[in-house]
């Protein structure tokens, strides 16, 4: 620290002035977050490597697939029914106004698998996983477990965090796909039984606007979610603040660090993919 630093930080605080207070107020939280990023960096690290030089017991992974997986595909399917639906009411009535009911399909269905199944499985994922996985090991943390399978030579990290990347990244495009399903059931049957819209128009619009490329684009940018919500998830289990309130604390940062980074990561992979998409749209034809 340099001596005017120094210097600032040493005045009590009722001599400060407001603009002295602002700038240290702002300058300590920068300092927080930079140590934060570079801890979470070499978190990742330790975490990658054990994953590429040892994976875990057989045992221990079967049981993060089922609890990441197994149990999140019922509230993805039903979240993901509702969301065609609501789609399906939101645009009917701009495009009932113009005439171009039977479009409807390709917009839903377009929709849904760029966007919003992407999004709301990893939304469902970082809720109802992530929370959990924040909260199990922030209670490991705070009753010394986590530091008891390091005393018996066990590494935490290999033994409690690779399981739970693992299982997030390898299943998530599978919830993905379930979401995307589901929406297009649900705007489906929404449009076609409830609002009437002839149902060969809208299954032949639906197939012209969602290409093989859109499915991909999804389901690629699903696994950099998924490995989010995996490490912002376990980084907070792992560095809980003590006490009960320390873990819920945990579990609710968990949570809104990796939808805010879900959404950032987002807009930048479909930069990314629609620039590479509009340089070689028959390069990406096949898909």
């Amino acid at each position: 620290m340099s001596e005017s630093a120094a210097s600032i930080s040493s005045i009590p605080a009722d001599e400060q002035t407001p603009f002295v207070r602002w700038v240290n107020d702002w300058g300590g939280a920068v300092v927080d977050g930079i140590v934060a990023i570079g801890d979470m960096a070499i978190f990742t690290w330790h975490m990658l490597r054990w994953m590429f030089s040892r994976l875990p017991s057989r045992g221990t992974v079967l049981i993060n697939f089922y609890q990441v997986g197994a149990l999140s595909l019922p509230v993805v399917a039903l979240t993901g029914t509702f969301i065609g639906m609501v789609l399906a009411v939101q645009s009917y009535a701009q495009f009932h106004a113009i005439g171009l009911d039977s479009r409807l399909g390709a917009v839903i269905n377009g929709t849904l698998v760029k966007e919003l199944g992407p999004v709301l499985a990893a939304t469902m994922l970082a809720g109802r996983v992530g929370g959990a996985m924040a909260a199990v090991l922030g209670t490991m943390r705070v009753t010394e477990q986590i530091d008891a399978l390091t005393a018996m030579g066990a590494d935490p990290i290999h033994y409690l965090v690779v399981p739970r990347f693992l299982a997030c990244i390898l299943l998530i495009p599978a919830l993905t796909i379930m979401a995307d399903f589901m929406g297009i059931v649900g705007g489906y049957f929404y449009s076609v039984v409830i609002l009437g819209i002839d149902h060969a128009a809208y299954l032949n619009h639906s197939r012209e606007g969602v290409t093989g490329f859109d499915l991909f684009s999804g389901i690629f940018k699903s696994i950099f979610f998924g490995g989010i919500i995996a490490i912002v998830s376990c980084y907070r289990g792992f560095h809980c603040e003590p006490g009960a309130d320390g873990v819920g604390k945990a579990a609710t940062t968990a949570f809104v660090y990796s939808f805010v980074l879900i959404l950032a990561v987002d807009l930048f992979l479909t930069i990314v993919l629609n620039s590479i998409y509009s340089l070689y749209p028959n390069g990406t034809s096949f898909l």
